[in-house]
């Protein structure tokens, strides 16, 4: 049996008559075989404690601790009492451990912050080192899984900061939502002891057999961008619509606890490489308030749709120069072939018409447009433009009939509505600018030959890729980076199915919104031949 199904089998065993807790069992077993420690936070009465009984059953032979701490605890209920035999025989100052916490499997420390200064030390060695420290000998932990729990965060500025950072997973536990989970949960009986397979259970020595395999597991180098784009982003957290921000503090022991997770995800999933679907649990790793829960969790989420994002956007504005491109040389080409102006408007570069007193005194206007307007009449429409940025020189602006009826929109463009008044003016929206005029004896340029070819062909080429076949890539490698987030992770829950449907979505329409743009292309291509293109 693969360790993927057999993980999951032993998942299902050890859930036996728990109750929307798949969750916490599954993602504590995760830390179990990571060596790492969690913290279930959560009002009394929602099965925390059953959460830590039901993992001892998943080792062979584990022996467990469980503890409800108060302000009057001691170490001696913690790490047993002092050893009178030892102090009398020997003048050793040590503990009689057996029955304890040193050696314990598997520990469940409830209300955990009640704990005091001393019960307080010698857990953060326990939990991080897996060592505890009796009179003058380190005894090595056989600790598999420290749960602590409680239904409160530690209050600041009472020296918690060290035992809280050391809990790597923080998971909210509530109770049970569904109607029908919750009448099923009333009617069962609780009481009934779970029978979990001996040939699912972790023996010692698989124990340590995993540990080593999952330290051989590697992180790809676009793992560790992810990680780095979070780690940015963590610093200043938007908790919400308004704008509020915050800095959340993530040590550098954390990180590399995390990165120990991520490897024992990847490898109790029958991966030797950590990949994108082990990266899901990471937001239980990263709050430290409770307000900070979901919106690391849309973080954590939203930034493995990043490289997709960063693919469509790319082709986005490769297909938007294109179309600026091919309108310039189809009005170009227009003008060229079609039109011969008698008229005194002065002409600039071959086949612009300078609008005088309109922003910066640098408009222009294709001649070609200009001539095709209408005088400004009831029974005549105004035509649709856009005034955009010259892509041959920004620092001048270019109205452009839009061919076929509304003009697109983007930051960068400023749609209107034009009329013409004779060949003297130009009505923008309603406003009339005059049209530079030729000078007195000057002669108008030529509109073709071999001095206007020139300048046709410096204009830069439309580049035109297979951006239909680019974007059925994209939709296909969404489709199928979307699944496997869904499935090639034991840990995914229904909340990570949830935002990664929603985000998936969102992804889908940007996409559906580059497909109109593309279209948008082939058409000015097919009715205009595709003049001057330069295949890719």
């Amino acid at each position: 049996m693969d360790i993927r199904n057999r993980i999951q089998q032993l998942l299902t065993a050890i859930n036996q008559g728990v109750y929307e807790k798949d969750t916490e069992l599954s993602l504590s077993l995760l830390a179990a075989l990571a060596g790492e420690s969690v913290l279930l936070l959560g009002p009394p009465g929602v099965a925390k404690s059953m959460v830590a009984r039901r993992l001892k059953s998943a080792f062979k032979g584990a022996k467990a601790f469980e503890y409800l701490m108060s302000r009057f605890s001691t170490p001696d209920e913690i790490f047993g009492p002092i050893s009178i035999n030892r102090l009398k025989e020997f003048d050793k100052y040590e503990r009689a451990i057996d029955g304890y916490l040193p050696t314990a499997s598997v520990v469940f420390l409830d209300e955990i912050w009640k704990a005091g200064p001393a019960i307080q030390n010698s857990l953060l060695t326990a939990i991080n080192e897996k060592i505890y420290r009796n009179g003058d000998s380190e005894i090595k932990l056989p600790l598999k899984l420290l749960i602590a729990a409680s239904n409160e965060l530690p209050a600041h500025g009472e020296g918690l900061e060290a035992l809280w950072d050391r809990f790597l997973l923080r998971i909210i536990c509530t109770c049970v939502k569904d109607e029908q989970t919750f009448y099923n949960m009333l009617l069962d009986d609780n009481d009934k002891e779970i029978n979990v397979p001996s040939e699912l259970q972790i023996s010692e020595e698989e124990y340590a057999d995993w540990r080593g395999q999952i330290n051989r597991i590697s992180l790809s180098a676009e793992i560790l961008h992810y990680i780095t784009n979070v780690r940015r982003q963590l610093k200043r957290l938007l908790l919400d619509d308004e704008g509020t921000a915050r800095n959340v503090y993530i040590s550098d022991r954390r990180w590399k606890n995390i990165v120990q997770l991520l490897k024992a995800s990847a490898f109790i999933n029958g991966r030797t490489e950590v990949n994108s679907s082990d990266l899901l649990p990471l937001y239980h790793c990263l709050w430290n308030e409770a307000d900070e829960c979901e919106p690391i969790h849309q973080l954590v989420i939203r930034e493995l749709f990043t490289s997709c994002l960063e693919k469509m956007e790319e082709i986005t504005e490769a297909i938007k120069s294109d179309i600026r491109i091919s309108r310039v040389r189809q009005a170009l080409e227009d003008f060229k072939n079609n039109c011969s102006p008698r008229n005194e408007l002065e002409i600039t570069d071959y086949f612009y018409y300078h609008v005088e007193e309109h922003g910066t005194g640098h408009t222009y206007i294709f001649a070609v447009d200009y001539l095709a307007l209408k005088e400004q009449k009831k029974e005549n429409a105004p035509k649709q433009a856009v005034i955009y940025p010259d892509p041959l020189n920004p620092g001048r602006s270019i109205i452009r009939c839009y061919p076929g009826g509304t003009p697109s929109s983007s930051a960068s463009q400023q749609r209107v509505n034009l009329y013409r008044e004779g060949t003297e003016y130009l009505l923008i929206d309603g406003v009339r600018y005059p049209m530079s005029q030729r000078k007195k004896g000057e002669k108008t340029l030529p509109t073709s030959g071999k001095s206007s070819q020139n300048l046709f062909d410096k204009l830069p080429q439309i580049t035109l890729r297979n951006y239909r076949n680019e974007l059925n890539q994209l939709f296909q490698q969404l489709s199928t980076f979307t699944s496997s987030l869904c499935t090639d992770n034991l840990f995914v829950t229904p909340a990570d199915k949830e935002l990664i449907t929603r985000y998936s979505d969102e992804v889908l329409k940007r996409l559906r919104n580059v497909e109109i743009e593309e279209e948008k292309l082939q058409f000015n291509l097919q009715q205009y031949g595709g003049a001057n293109q330069k295949e890719v």
